[in-house]
Parts: structure tokens; sequence; C-alpha cells
């Protein structure tokens, strides 16, 4: 698939959007779903990084726009499965039981995959991940380690020779061992910084793409990237 967050709607998705009985969906991560959503669907939608503490997209916070990977955090996963369940519950009051069963058995998962991710990353040599883009500030923020970005919030954007020179100089500098890229976006970039510094390029994986009735789920995934950063930051 493409990258998630470029992502250009059909006039038939557009459609799809208008007549849909709820919309759920992260405010700032795709342009084109907010703005389909603010002219099509405004009364029968439901933005769910809404009731969570976000993040600014810029590290040290001067900007006012939000990180929307919300996502990454497997406690915000149980929060905004919570949500849904309230607004679902009002709209489909009869299925209030179900809609709450599901909630309660996702919130466990969620709960045990936070424990997996606190016990297995609370010893590791180096607090410092440096990612291709920058996704993974919710992670980060949970498990006690430092994103810093090749590049920005976009995954496309091409960093300037000035960032690319101190990212190396950081990962020289902290003995930074492996360099993060992600499945959907070209890893030259990544890879070429490794390749300058002697660190190794691994993949960290933003969960944009998954779709349903692919072979992998969110647990599934999530459990990867843990075993990733396990490698990667020297975790025991």
């Amino acid at each position: 698939g493409g990258e998630p967050h470029d992502l250009e709607l059909s006039a038939a998705q557009v459609a799809q959007i208008a007549g849909a009985d709820l919309v759920l969906y992260v405010k700032g991560y795709q342009p084109a779903v907010d703005e389909a959503v603010a002219q099509q669907a405004a009364d029968h939608s439901l933005d769910v990084s809404a009731g969570l503490t976000l993040l600014p997209a810029a590290p040290d916070g001067n900007q006012t726009a939000t990180d929307p990977h919300v996502w990454l955090n497997p406690l915000n996963m149980a929060a905004i499965g919570t949500a849904v369940t309230d607004r679902l519950s009002s709209s489909a009051p009869d299925n209030s039981a179900a809609f709450a069963a599901n909630n309660e058995r996702l919130g466990s998962e969620m709960a045990s995959l936070n424990g997996q991710f606190t016990a297995g990353l609370a010893s590791c040599r180096s607090r410092i991940m440096v990612v291709s883009h920058e996704a993974f500030a919710y992670l980060g923020s949970a498990y006690g380690f430092t994103q810093v970005g090749i590049s920005g919030l976009s995954p496309d954007a091409e960093p300037s020779p000035a960032r690319m020179r101190d990212v190396a100089d950081l990962v020289t500098r902290e003995g930074v061992t492996t360099i993060y890229y992600e499945t959907l976006v070209d890893p030259k970039v990544a890879k070429t910084l490794a390749d300058e510094t002697g660190a190794t390029s691994a993949v960290l994986d933003p969960i944009e793409g998954l779709v349903a009735g692919s072979a992998e789920s969110y647990p599934t995934m999530m459990a990867s990237n843990l075993a990733t950063l396990r490698t990667g930051q020297g975790c025991t």
C-alpha cells in the first residue's frame, strides 16, 4: 500500500464516509479524511484521539499541532476502545452488553501488552531511539525512550544535509547501535546513516498500513516491535 499520511480519497470513499453510521478517525493524521469528515460526517463521527493526552508534533513543544500516532501506546488503545464502546452503546443500547464485553477483552489484552513492554524494556543499554520518521513519541514516552527522527512527522520529508550530520553526530556520540526504518517508506536514508556510522538497521513498524483481512494484527505487530527494540536498544 501507499504511505497512509498521503491518502487521497476517491468520490466513492467520500460517499462511504457520508453514508456510514459512524466514522472513526484520528484527527490530524490524514488531512483528506479530516476534510471529508468535516464536510460529510460532522454529526456521525468520532475522533478517537479526542480524550487522550496528546503529545506535541514538535519536540520542543512550540507548535500547536499534535502528534497523531496515539495507537503506539497500548494503554491509549484501551482508552480508545472505551470511547468507541461508549459511543456505540449510546447509538445502539440494545447491544451495549456485547460492546462492553468486547471492550473488556480489549482492555485486558492491551494491559497485558503494556506489561510485556514495561518488563521487556525496563533495563536497556540505550534510551535513545533513532528512527526514520517521528512516529514513536507515544511509545517512547510510555517506556522511557527519547525519539530522534531523521525526518519529522511526515515520512516523505527529505532530511537536510545538516540534519543528517546532526543525527550522525548523535549516533556516534551516544553509541547508538541501531537505526530504525519502516516498511512503507524507502529505507535508503536510514540505511545510509547506518552505513556511515557503523550502526545496523532494523524495521520498527508504526502500524500505519494495517488493513482488514491482514495476516498480521495490532498485538502481533507490537510484539514484533518489542522484540526489535529489545535487540536494538540492548535490553536484558
